[in-house]
């Protein structure tokens, strides 16, 4: 090999060095936007999967679409509901939500005040595929009428692509 091809080659290789020392060589950096919207569901919305309670009903705002929740159980004092989230998009894709713990305080008879409720998302499909985020909730179940509102808001984030 000449010595200018071996110079060469030395350069390139020294100058591709630091890109393929990181562990996501020229990746770019997660994308983030800010979400909001409202969550209006039914108790009893799909009746019961396994003998829990579930709720249905729909999202406005920035992941509006269709969600479905299974209350899959309830502290003992009932002021926290551990609950599993089917969360589908108006384009169809589906947002994968780790379990979650809605807590609160009864603040009349059969109206349950939603006060600490995190929301955490782990994928989905179409461009949730790797996205992550966290959001909160805050609202009211109202157990006489069998309604729910809540408001949501909270950061979702997109990886970076190649």
């Amino acid at each position: 090999m000449k010595p200018t091809t071996r110079f060469f080659s030395f350069v390139s290789s020294v100058a591709l060095l630091p890109a393929l020392l990181t562990v996501n060589g020229f990746a770019k950096t997660p994308t983030c936007s800010d979400v909001g919207g409202a969550i209006l569901t039914n108790v009893g919305g799909f009746g019961q999967i396994d003998g829990h309670p579930t709720t249905m009903g729909v999202t406005t705002g920035d992941l509006k679409g269709a969600i479905g929740v299974e209350i899959l159980s309830t502290s003992s004092d009932s002021t926290t509901f551990t609950v599993q989230h089917y969360w589908v998009t108006g384009t169809g894709e589906t947002l994968t939500i780790d379990k979650a713990q809605a807590q609160g305080t009864f603040v009349g008879p059969g109206l349950f005040a939603i006060t600490d409720y995190k929301i955490h998302l782990t994928g989905g499909t179409g461009r949730f595929a790797n996205a992550t985020g966290d959001m909160t909730a805050i609202g009211e179940i109202d157990f006489n009428s069998g309604r729910v509102v809540l408001r949501y808001s909270g950061q979702v984030c997109h990886a970076g692509r190649d």
